[in-house]
């Protein structure tokens, strides 16, 4: 029987966990279920150690499938952007974590706005709550007590990877826990220099963040500490730790410039590889996709907020049993919208608007308007995104971006898939692993391993895929959308 790595993928509503052989072809799966909890409008939380108990029950889902001396390591990837704090001496939470979708961080933006040029220009990142500077700054500012911890460096500052790798690492069998994070996941926090690879002191000060509470920095595929929490996997190596939309460009299997893939999730991320660090741009973020050997590489990403999550919103608003599953249904019983646009910009548009003043619009309506073509108009509303995202990184990157590599629970939707191609005019190359964050951080755990040496060695192992070419030219209904757009953006402003 073949050694495994246990890879974690720990997402906004479900945590799990993927066995991957050294043949890098998962052998098992499980998951658990999360909750987001809502304490005011704007405002969305998570509860840490719920977090951390939906990691124990797959890895013991995990352990109870393969005998634990088969695992050789443990691999990471994780929602980015939520931000966490805890106690340094015992790891309890000093608060609940602050989801990536949470609004909460427009204070601290209008606060620095005066600063938007400059942390682009160092960090890559717009100002935006999405971040999880604002965040932090937000949290000590409400709480000089924890102000104070973090500044005598008894409290931690991370993103769910920093959490979880303190958790695994901080069990009593071989010594402390260790406060660490990649660079993909440093990334998107707003306060690392993708010049340096180092956290940037002057942003540190703008946000008032002290120093002394941020992580150590690593790459994502190294050595980040053994576990020691879990006397089954005492001594096992933490062998990767990557941002989920980053580890799923890794499982996609291409590793050249001119490659795009569209992670579908609650949200959704783009992402295109460049060959160097891109120049800055206003429309998108540039970020890390990976590191391994002390060797950062670059891509320019765009981040849509409400995709999936604005299926499920409109199966709520409509009062719909399994909000989701017949949202899609609904919307699987018309041929189209009818002229209906849905702008799912509750919390505002990310990129490549980055507007956070517009809200939820439905344009189009009639009096021959159903239920059906708003559900329509949501599931369609995941494709335009896709397609402003998609061509604000061909402009940007200069580059022709011949197909679209997709995965995420949404495209099991073929015919979303189909709507896809057909608005892009380009291929659109599903990934048939479901798993495909898992999976990519599995695969730069092998390298950490020595199971493959580079990149190259990834490239080769199999890959599956399902191609959907365009059918047909839908040009005006996308520039229906644009109007869609135009007309939220308009009432945004007057608001």
């Amino acid at each position: 029987m073949s050694d495994l790595i246990l890879a974690i993928d720990q997402g906004t509503t479900n945590t799990k966990a993927l066995l991957v052989g050294n043949d890098g072809q998962p052998v098992f799966r499980a998951s658990a279920p999360l909750a987001l909890l809502t304490p005011q409008p704007g405002m969305v939380e998570q509860d840490p150690e719920a977090l951390w108990q939906s990691v124990l029950t797959v890895i013991r889902e995990c352990i109870a499938h393969s005998s634990a001396d088969r695992i050789k390591g443990i691999a990471i990837s994780n929602q980015r952007e939520t931000a966490v704090a805890w106690y340094r001496a015992d790891g309890r939470p000093a608060a609940n974590a602050i989801s990536w979708q949470c609004r909460r961080g427009e204070v601290i933006c209008r606060q620095l706005e005066a600063h938007t040029d400059l942390i682009r220009e160092r960090t890559g990142l717009p100002l935006d709550p999405l971040v999880s500077a604002t965040k932090w700054s937000w949290l000590l500012q409400q709480n000089p007590a924890l102000r104070t911890e973090a500044e005598q460096g008894n409290l931690c500052l991370g993103n769910v990877d920093s959490w979880l790798v303190y958790k695994l690492t901080g069990g009593k069998l071989t010594g402390g826990a260790v406060h660490i994070t990649d660079h993909t996941n440093a990334s998107r926090t707003a306060l690392l220099d993708l010049q340096t690879l180092q956290w940037d002191r002057e942003l540190l000060e703008l946000f008032a963040i002290p120093y002394a509470a941020m992580p150590r920095l690593a790459c994502s595929s190294s050595l980040l500490g053994t576990v020691s929490a879990i006397p089954e996997l005492a001594g096992v190596p933490i062998v990767s730790a990557i941002g989920d939309s980053h580890a799923a460009m890794v499982g996609h299997g291409s590793y050249t410039p001119g490659t795009i893939k569209a992670t579908y999730g609650t949200g959704s991320s783009l992402m295109t590889l460049a060959p160097g660090l891109p120049a800055p741009t206003r429309s998108l973020a540039r970020t890390i996709a990976w590191s391994h050997g002390g060797t950062a590489h670059f891509a320019l990403e765009g981040n849509i907020t409400m995709t999936g999550s604005a299926v499920q919103w409109v199966g709520e608003f409509l009062n719909l049993t399994e909000p989701t599953r017949d949202t899609v249904a609904l919307a699987e019983g018309v041929t189209d919208a009818a002229g209906v646009y849905f702008v799912p910009a509750m919390v505002g548009l990310g990129a490549p608007y980055w507007d956070s003043a517009v809200r939820g619009t439905l344009v189009g309506l009639s009096h021959t308007s159903r239920r059906e073509h708003m559900a329509r108009a949501a599931v369609d509303a995941i494709a335009y995104q896709v397609v402003d995202v998609f061509h604000a990184m061909r402009d940007a990157a200069r580059i022709d971006l011949p197909a679209l590599h997709t995965d995420g629970g949404a495209t099991r939707n073929s015919a979303l898939m189909q709507f896809q191609a057909d608005l892009l005019q380009v291929p659109v190359q599903r990934s048939s692993c479901e798993d495909l964050s898992a999976l990519g951080a599995a695969w730069l755990g092998g390298l950490t391993l020595g199971w493959w040496h580079s990149v190259s060695d990834l490239a080769s192992l199999p890959q599956e895929s399902t191609t959907f070419l365009p059918a047909t030219q839908l040009a005006s209904h996308y520039e229906g959308w644009k109007h869609a757009v135009r007309q939220a953006r308009l009432k945004g402003d007057l608001a």
